[in-house]
Formats: C-alpha cells, sequence, structure tokens
C-alpha cells in the first residue's frame, strides 16, 4: 500500500475546505473566551485560502508558490496550533480544536504525495 496517496489536487480540494472550515468553526463551536482565539483561527484561514490560490498545484489561480514549500506552511501552521493553546493558556474545547486541527494538518501533509500537479 502506498503511505502518500493525497495528490496535490486533492490536497487543494483539502486545502480550500480546511481553510473555510477554520473560518467558519470558531463560530458554530463558540469558541474563545477572548476574540483573538477567534481571529487566529479566522486569520489561518483566510491565509490558507491565499497560499492556495498562489500554489502550483491544480487548484490555484497565480501558481507562484512552489509545492514543497506550500507543504513546509502548512507544517509550519501545524505547529503553531500545537503552540497556541500553550500560548494563549487555553483549556478545555479551546485547547482541543488547536491539538485536533495540527493532527490534521500533520497528517494530510503526511500523506500527500510532494511532487507538482501535471
Amino acid at each position: 500500500m502506498k503511505l502518500r496517496f493525497i495528490s496535490p489536487g486533492s490536497h487543494g480540494i483539502i486545502d480550500y475546505v480546511g481553510s473555510i472550515a477554520l473560518i467558519a468553526c470558531p463560530f458554530i463551536l463558540k469558541l474563545g473566551d477572548s476574540p483573538a482565539i477567534k481571529w487566529v483561527s479566522i486569520g489561518t484561514g483566510l491565509a490558507g485560502i491565499a497560499i492556495s490560490i498562489l500554489t502550483k498545484y491544480e487548484y490555484s489561480i497565480f501558481k507562484v508558490i512552489p509545492f514543497d514549500l506550500h507543504l513546509a506552511i502548512n507544517l509550519a501552521a501545524a505547529t503553531a496550533f500545537v503552540a497556541i493553546p500553550f500560548t494563549f493558556d487555553l483549556k478545555g474545547l479551546d485547547a482541543m480544536y488547536f491539538f485536533v486541527n495540527a493532527v490534521i494538518v500533520y497528517l494530510v501533509v503526511a500523506l500527500t504525495e510532494n511532487r507538482p500537479a501535471e
């Protein structure tokens, strides 16, 4: 069985869906006593859409960012998601939200073929 089975094109779809979820979920889940927590998630979602629009893969518009750099940015975002609960002293659902997002992003990157879309 092939370990990396998510194509760059499928990764692009996951990026857009995940970015929209990062924008919507803080409101759906009623996250954060502080507005900063909501804006971290919303800002990350908006940045995710911007990076997806600029990446050299199937569903982008401008195709400027190499796919390997895109994956590195995803890893940096996942690492930031791990740090956010400690940085903002989050507990409960707020902390779990960022930890779950980190795990999802790490898994998607780990399972994505790191070749550019043809």
